[in-house]
């Protein structure tokens, strides 16, 4: 016969059952406003609240997305945007990362630097559009550059910002123990400015992706911005919806990925500190 759970098992049951609980409440929450907006679509597009060709339904829209599914030209077009994107995180966080350890670590850096980063920070990224065109062009590298652009900001100013926010508790706990400065960056600085650095990362990939829907929508002949373009051009407003709806999701689950990745390399922090971190 099987034996009744011990007393100590019992408070960990209790715990998995809380926090099942609150993650079902977590997703109900989370799913209530998609589901009413897409109520709100339905009822408007059967009621003709608003006009079929500038707000087709649901169904219609599903239709658009499964025929360009069927057709070819969909996955295809993932493809190339996922392709941009990848190689434009790549150059921005390749380049910002070190950016913002250097800033983040050295006075003189920041003294001497930081100024002109402070200039570029304020100077929007479609403001270089046309100089960007006139010295590359329209093509793969115009769309590459503006989505590192994009990138490299948000990665240097978390990774300077997390360097230089280390407690100094910590750095007194390194001194202690005669760590030289190497072990120090190692074992204590990176360790403890890692996840506002992460932030910084999974931030950067978001806006590579929004950066590369208004990129794509401007120049490209070839992935999902311009299959939303070729939609426009053609009044096919649920051709326009479905594309939306396919980069919505492709964002989102990109976002998602960072933050599973996140949960992983942060296990050894406390809930509540790892919690903060994640980006918004």
């Amino acid at each position: 016969m099987a034996s009744a759970p011990s007393s100590s098992a019992i408070p960990v049951l209790g715990r998995g059952l809380r926090h099942t609980r609150d993650l079902s409440a977590d997703i109900a929450w989370g799913l209530a406003v998609p589901v009413a907006l897409l109520a709100l679509w339905w009822v408007a597009a059967a009621r003709e609240w608003v006009s079929p060709q500038a707000l087709p339904p649901p169904g219609q829209v599903w239709e658009a997305l499964d025929y360009h599914a069927r057709d070819g030209d969909l996955f295809p077009a993932i493809g190339i945007s996922l392709r941009r994107v990848l190689y434009g995180f790549l150059a921005g966080a390749g380049i910002g990362l070190p950016l913002g350890l250097a800033l983040g670590l050295s006075a003189r850096w920041r003294e001497y630097v930081g100024p002109s980063f402070r200039a570029l920070l304020y100077l929007p990224l479609l403001g270089w559009l046309p100089l960007m065109v006139m010295l590359l062009g329209v093509g793969e590298t115009l769309k590459i550059v503006l989505i590192a652009k994009a990138v490299f900001m948000p990665v240097v100013i978390n990774t300077s910002a997390g360097l230089r926010g280390v407690p100094e508790r910590l750095l007194d706990v390194a001194r202690v123990h005669r760590l030289d400065a190497w072990q120090t960056l190692r074992h204590v600085i990176v360790p403890a400015a890692f996840p506002q650095i992460w932030t910084g990362i999974r931030y950067g990939l978001t806006l590579a992706w929004l950066v590369l829907a208004a990129v794509e929508f401007m120049t490209a002949s070839e992935g999902v911005g311009y299959l939303m373009v070729t939609g426009q051009q053609l009044f096919q407003t649920d051709t326009v919806l479905a594309m939306a709806l396919v980069i919505g999701l492709i964002g989102f689950g990109l976002d998602r990925v960072l933050a599973a990745a996140e949960g992983r390399l942060l296990r050894w922090r406390p809930s509540d500190e790892t919690g903060g971190s994640a980006a918004a």
